[in-house]
């Protein structure tokens, strides 16, 4: 087998990691931007003092977020529409839940990962 050759299985191997990652970032961003949601209505709505570090690690996850999807993006060779779409979800509180379901669901489904 010669360098630029890859072994069987391999590609599926990058996109499993890639699936595993992109799913633990979408839960994880999912879960800050509840608290941010909880935090901007506990501040704007109620006129509580809340921590501003709050918004600063959502921005940071899902930083990290656009990333992984990005990744996953291309290796399973999403269309532009679709991706753009997964990376949206992350700015809507639970929606991001729902994409990674709909999205690990198709993948495994395609590349029986």
């Amino acid at each position: 087998m010669s360098a630029t050759e890859t072994a069987p299985g391999a590609k599926t191997q990058k996109i499993a990691a890639a699936l595993t990652r992109y799913r633990v970032l979408a839960w994880i961003t999912g879960l800050w931007l509840l608290l941010l949601t909880g935090e901007m209505i506990a501040k704007y709505g109620f006129d509580v003092d809340t921590p501003s570090w709050i918004a600063v690690v959502h921005g940071w996850v899902y930083f990290a977020y656009l990333l992984v999807t990005a990744d996953l993006a291309v290796k399973v060779r999403w269309p532009l529409l679709r991706t753009v779409g997964t990376l949206i979800a992350g700015t809507v509180p639970l929606l991001s839940f729902v994409i990674e379901h709909i999205n690990a669901k198709k993948v495994k489904q395609d590349f029986g990962v």
